[in-house]
């Protein structure tokens, strides 16, 4: 398992270099879905346990501060649950100046897996992550927190817009990786024309692996997009999806609907 102090010594990954991309399951919605009532169902936990049957590679969460879905008492039990897992990943997103880092310290302390936090740069009230970090502006007051995480052996990501010219300047302010924001490529794929965007996604990617930076990405990937995203975005490590997941499992069932997103990664990385 890599932890941020072997992550910080990635070498820049070209297109020549091929890494398959792993599935990480956000299991947000299930939460949602289980606060409507006032039993604990659907379990979080169990839920977590399918998709990592199914050969999910990892789990995230991302809990915010009103608890509107993913709860604190639900991260200690993943946590906890990720123990008889430990070929697979935990990851936590959230803001770093709201809760984040007190997941960190805590699963810290306590003993319990988190192998990557994500920062998220969305306010109390966002409905949902619009927007990545901006740099320079942000990496004097995100270098300290990432300094933190890594004092815990826990990588880093930062959720990023697709700018090429600002992953420099994560990578120097200690980031290990960053997810790139990917709701404008889901947008201009539903509208038939994914080519422009495309390579703008691709361009921040060759900037963030050429200066040494994990490439993750995620939001509103889904079964009918993914495949042509990982196509011609070079390197992604992994994604993280949880709305379309969610809505694809109301028909296919947690499983089959993880197994159907392995497919897609498997049929682009077959020809490789």
């Amino acid at each position: 398992m890599k932890t941020a102090q072997t992550e910080t010594k990635i070498k820049p990954i070209s297109a020549a270099t091929p890494v398959k991309t792993v599935l990480s399951v956000n299991i947000n919605k299930v939460a949602l879905l289980r606060n409507a009532r006032h039993i604990d169902r659907p379990s979080v936990t169990r839920i977590a346990e399918v998709c990592l049957q199914a050969g999910a590679h990892g789990i995230t969460v991302h809990p915010r501060p009103d608890e509107r879905h993913i709860r604190s008492g639900d991260v200690l039990e993943v946590a906890a649950l990720m123990k008889d897992w430990p070929d697979r990943e935990f990851n936590i997103e959230g803001n770093p100046f709201q809760n984040l880092m007190h997941f960190v310290r805590d699963l810290s302390a306590r003993g319990l897996p988190m192998h990557q936090c994500t920062f998220v740069p969305d306010s109390e009230s966002q409905f949902t992550s619009d927007h990545g970090w901006s740099f320079p502006a942000d990496a004097e007051r995100l270098a300290p927190l990432i300094a933190q995480a890594h004092d815990r052996k826990v990588r880093v990501s930062l959720f990023m817009d697709p700018v090429a010219e600002a992953m420099p300047a994560a990578r120097e302010a200690g980031a290990d990786r960053v997810e790139l924001y990917t709701e404008s490529y889901a947008l201009a794929f539903a509208d038939g024309d994914p080519a422009l965007a495309l390579r703008r996604f691709a361009q921040s990617a060759h900037a963030a692996t050429g200066c040494g930076l994990g490439l993750n990405a995620g939001h509103d990937l889904n079964l009918s997009n993914l495949g042509d995203f990982l196509r011609a975005v070079p390197g992604v490590r992994e994604v993280s999806i949880g709305h379309a997941l969610m809505a694809d499992a109301l028909e296919l069932g947690f499983a089959g609907a993880v197994r159907a997103y392995l497919r897609v990664i498997d049929d682009v990385f077959a020809s490789v």
